[in-house]
């Protein structure tokens, strides 16, 4: 070893320690900005024509009377409230129509269903011109295909007319027109097309091969539906029935045309107040009790469902 030279150390020294880096912020993602400018829109939208008249709606059920300056200063009272809850009669249709709404919803729902299948497991590549002659009554307006069945279910209607000239009744059939159950069979026409969408939106999304899978298991067709089909089908089931039930708890046009005094619906009786009576802190009030009732059952409803489970999340 020559001098002047120190001996080598066997072990290596550690390198200095740095200072700690500061932490990187994540990079900013385009999509999170397109998506925020994308909802805006429809965030003030929704803000304009939902949220805005809900809250005029509650605003004004708390006026004692109606007032030329709705927006200006008013002492809150809870008297057309009072007044709604000591009628038995609101409530008693309010009843009524929330199970004629379940009866329809349950019937469009079930009508829905095997079109929906059809169209998803065994159109196969007409699928697509029978989803537009599905949709065709969409292009006419609702008023018109309510009033076809007016035309069809009336005294002189298709109906009547045909009976009459077979022999097979001497006069018309009385009953056929202005009954809850012509309100019912009407809105559940009308239902259909929309119920279906949801359920073939959801079995779209099954994947076929679970259906082989089973039938190699010796599945018949029958439990093939039971065991796959039908649960993972459940979330489509309660959207289409929501779907229907929401709307039709508060129809008043279909019940107006073909149900008469018979087939009137909380929805008429709300009409009546602000168009007839002129009342509109009361319509307002009885307004407000059906959404909260509406909101309600669709709560407890999800919540027996529960979407998020059937899905596997």
């Amino acid at each position: 070893m020559s001098a002047g030279t120190e001996p080598v150390s066997g072990r290596v020294g550690r390198a200095p320690a740095r200072p700690t880096d500061p932490p990187r912020r994540p990079p900013t993602n385009p999509r999170r900005w397109t998506f925020l400018g994308l909802s805006v829109p429809a965030t003030l939208g929704l803000l304009a024509f939902l949220v805005a008249p809900l809250a005029l709606m509650v605003s004004l059920s708390l006026h004692r009377e109606l007032s030329p300056d709705l927006l200006g200063p008013f002492e809150p009272t809870l008297e057309q409230y009072q007044q709604a809850a000591s009628v038995g009669n609101y409530w008693q249709i309010l009843q009524t129509s929330a199970l004629i709404a379940f009866v329809v919803a349950l019937a469009a729902t079930a009508l829905a269903y095997p079109i929906a299948y059809f169209l998803a497991f065994r159109a196969g590549p007409r699928a697509g011109l029978y989803l537009i002659l599905l949709l065709i009554p969409f292009w006419t307006s609702y008023l018109l295909r309510v009033m076809a069945w007016k035309l069809m279910l009336g005294n002189a209607g298709v109906i009547n007319s045909t009976l009459t000239g077979l022999g097979i009744i001497d006069e018309p059939l009385k009953g056929l027109l202005f009954s809850r159950n012509t309100v019912v069979v009407t809105l559940v026409y009308v239902w259909i097309p929309f119920a279906t969408l949801p359920l073939l939106a959801v079995l779209g999304r099954i994947d076929v091969r679970l259906h082989d899978a089973a039938a190699d298991l010796f599945a018949s067709p029958f439990q093939q539906f039971r065991r796959i089909t039908l649960p993972l089908s459940l979330p489509g089931l309660a959207a289409a029935f929501l779907m229907v039930f929401i709307p039709t708890i508060g129809e008043y046009v279909t019940p107006l045309l073909v149900g008469g005094n018979a087939g009137i619906m909380y929805g008429n009786v709300i009409q009546d107040f602000f168009t007839r009576s002129g009342n509109w802190p009361l319509g307002s009030a009885l307004s407000v009790v059906m959404v909260a009732l509406t909101l309600t059952l669709v709560v407890v409803g999800l919540r027996v469902v529960q979407p998020r489970r059937l899905l596997g999340r």
